[in-house]
C-alpha cells in the first residue's frame, strides 16, 4: 500500500510540475513585458499618414515625429511638415509614469497660432482625421497600466507568427467613457514582447477597429513596426502610418519638447 502511495505521489508531482511548465502568463505579467521592451532613449522619424475613405479617396500627410524618455516619463512631438493647409500643426505630449497624474497633451493649429492643451476627457476624440484616439498616439506600441484590468484569455497567431490573447477593460465606467473603449484584445508577439493585433469594441459591445502593426523588423537593435494599419468597422475608414528614417542613436534636442517649439516648427 505505501508502494503504491509513493507511486501516486510521483504521478501527481509529475503532472503538477508538467502543467505549470505550460501555463500562460497573467495579463499583468504581459503588460509588464510589453512595457519593459528597449524602445531606446530617443527616436526621430519621418511619418507618413494616409486616411482613405470608404469611396477609395485618400488623403496623405508628411510629418515628422520625434521621442525621448526621461527616466520613466515619456515625451513625444509630432510636426507636419504637408501639405500646406496642415502644414504648422504640431501635437506634443508628455506620458508621466505616476498612476494619479494625468497626462499633458498639446495641440497646435496654426490657423489659431494657439497651442490648445488637450484634457484627459478629451483622450478618446479621434487625432487629425485619422482612425487613431490622442490616448492611442501617446501610447504607441505600450500599453496602459493604469487604465485597465487584463487578464491573459488564449493564445492565437498574426501574420503566422504565435501570440498571446491579453484582454483588457476599462477599470471604470468613467475611464471607458474617456477612452472610448468597452474592450481591447490585444495579441501580443510573446517572443519580442510586441503587440501586433488589437482589437477594440465600443461601449455598447459592438465592433469599433482593428489596428495591425506590420513590417516589424530591427532597426540599430530595437524591433520596430513600419506600418500600422487601422480599419473602423464603423465607418469604414481606414488609417496607414508608414514609418521611415528611424533613428534611435543620433538623440534629439530637449527643447523639442516644449510649448515654443510646437509654434516654431520643426527646423532641419
Amino acid at each position: 500500500m505505501n508502494t503504491l502511495l509513493a507511486l501516486l505521489a510521483v504521478t501527481l508531482l509529475m503532472f503538477t510540475d508538467g502543467a505549470s511548465g505550460t501555463e500562460l502568463p497573467s495579463g499583468d505579467e504581459i503588460a509588464r513585458r510589453i512595457n519593459a521592451r528597449d524602445e531606446g532613449i530617443a527616436v526621430s522619424r519621418k511619418v507618413t499618414m494616409e486616411m482613405t475613405e470608404t469611396s477609395g479617396k485618400s488623403r496623405t500627410r508628411e510629418t515628422q515625429g520625434f521621442r525621448k524618455y526621461y527616466g520613466r516619463e515619456k515625451r513625444t512631438v509630432i510636426f507636419y511638415l504637408s501639405p500646406r493647409s496642415i502644414r504648422g500643426t504640431a501635437f506634443l505630449t508628455y506620458d508621466y509614469p505616476e498612476p494619479g497624474r494625468d497626462d499633458d497633451q498639446w495641440l497646435y493649429l496654426p490657423a489659431l497660432r494657439k497651442v490648445r492643451r488637450i484634457s484627459a476627457s478629451d483622450r478618446g476624440d479621434y487625432f487629425l482625421g485619422t482612425d487613431f484616439t490622442y490616448e492611442d498616439i501617446k501610447l504607441e506600441t505600450r500599453v496602459s497600466l493604469k487604465d485597465y484590468r487584463r487578464k491573459t484569455v488564449g493564445e492565437d497567431e498574426v501574420d503566422g507568427v504565435h501570440c498571446l490573447l491579453l484582454e483588457s477593460r476599462p477599470v471604470s465606467p468613467e475611464i471607458a467613457e474617456e477612452l472610448g473603449y468597452g474592450k481591447v484584445l490585444q495579441c501580443v508577439d510573446d517572443r519580442i514582447w510586441m503587440v501586433r493585433r488589437s482589437q477594440m469594441w465600443d461601449l455598447k459591445g459592438q465592433p469599433l477597429k482593428t489596428i495591425h502593426f506590420r513590417d516589424i523588423r530591427q532597426v540599430q537593435g530595437i524591433w520596430t513596426p513600419h506600418l500600422i494599419e487601422v480599419v473602423n468597422h464603423k465607418t469604414g475608414h481606414q488609417t496607414r502610418f508608414h514609418f521611415a528614417n528611424v533613428d534611435y542613436q543620433s538623440g534629439v534636442d530637449d527643447r523639442i519638447f516644449t510649448q515654443n517649439a510646437l509654434k516654431r516648427g520643426w527646423r532641419r
